[in-house]
């Protein structure tokens, strides 16, 4: 069923629902930071595939799991100053070894070693951030991901994947008997609504469904089930993607349709808003809306996006009111 207008907000029970979000990223950043400002428990799950960077960096010198998009997710939940927040996300330049690391990197990094132990670590450093939620990475190691394109070819490692420029068949991981922590399964079968984040589709969004016990977790929860779609296709991951191609994905490396919902942008009204070409980068999803219904019983289609510094982003207050009403009526 398509919906194109606005669900009334209407905040009817008193009880505190549970949202559990997936995904990594400067796209789950956005809609947590909208997410906080509602009566809700949020708990997100993040991704530990990222093997570039900082990330990449810090795992070869210490072994810990990849902190990058865990720390950004943090820093969009924190209830801190904006100085400490900012102090938090401050990134080295210069020449020597600390080039590239972001402070919150760093921290995470020490806390691990300390505690021996990288989830005890996320879980200190958010007391200190004093979190609105729970963050959850998706294991307590490192994954390695993996991508076999159209011509069969294998590659290794989370930030190689988009620099081929070929479509990609799948997406896998190793260890693949990797188990999430303990907490997470039960989590996300006691949620309210299950979100599934926008992002980097095959390097953000799916590693986190591709644990087994995860996805098996998200497969029985009675939860609502939402996609909050991308923006812009994405060079080297999702080239000239239409909408349903995002949800085929997500369905393929699932096993089985689950989605209750999605909301994609209006690109069309997006375009005339700010005086876009079609042919212009970059490109924005195209809302394929007949094959899209066929695939998820609800579609929701609204201007939710902005551009900020010439990026074009969620609009993140419209993005989590959406959830908000979504949540209220089911």
């Amino acid at each position: 069923m398509l919906k194109k207008e606005r669900v009334d907000i209407t905040m009817q029970s008193t009880t505190m629902k549970r949202v559990v979000v997936f995904g990594g990223g400067t796209g789950l950043s956005n809609i947590v930071r909208g997410l906080k400002r509602h009566p809700i428990h949020v708990t997100a799950i993040v991704t530990v595939a990222d093997d570039g960077g900082s990330s990449g960096r810090l795992f070869d010198q210490y072994q810990v799991p990849p902190p990058g998009d865990v720390r950004q997710v943090m820093a969009a939940l924190s209830d801190v100053e904006p100085l400490i927040e900012k102090m938090f996300q401050y990134r080295f330049d210069g020449s020597d070894g600390l080039k590239g690391h972001s402070l919150g990197n760093l921290m995470l990094t020490a806390l691990t070693t300390i505690t021996g132990d990288f989830a005890r670590a996320v879980e200190q450093m958010g007391l200190v951030l004093n979190i609105k939620g729970k963050v959850l990475p998706a294991a307590n190691q490192r994954i390695t991901l993996h991508a076999e394109l159209e011509d069969g070819s294998i590659i290794t490692g989370e930030s190689k994947i988009p620099l081929y420029g070929r479509k990609i068949r799948k997406v896998f991981i190793t260890p693949q008997d990797v188990k999430p922590l303990p907490e997470t399964a039960e989590t996300i079968k006691n949620a309210d609504l299950i979100v599934f984040g926008p992002g980097s589709l095959y390097t953000s969004t799916l590693p986190t469904l591709l644990v087994e016990d995860i996805r098996d977790a998200v497969m029985e929860s009675a939860a609502k089930k939402v996609y909050v779609g991308n923006l812009t296709t994405q060079r080297g991951e999702t080239y000239r993607y239409t909408a349903s191609e995002h949800v085929q994905a997500l369905y393929d490396h699932a096993g089985e349709p689950f989605l209750d919902a999605v909301l994609v942008n209006n690109a069309e009204a997006f375009r005339r808003t700010h005086n876009l070409n079609e042919k212009d980068e970059p490109w924005l999803v195209e809302n394929d809306l007949d094959k899209l219904q066929a695939l998820v019983p609800e579609v929701f289609v609204q201007e939710i996006a902005t551009i900020i510094d010439g990026t074009v982003m969620h609009k993140t207050t419209d993005v989590s009111e959406m959830l908000m009403s979504y949540i209220e009526r089911t």
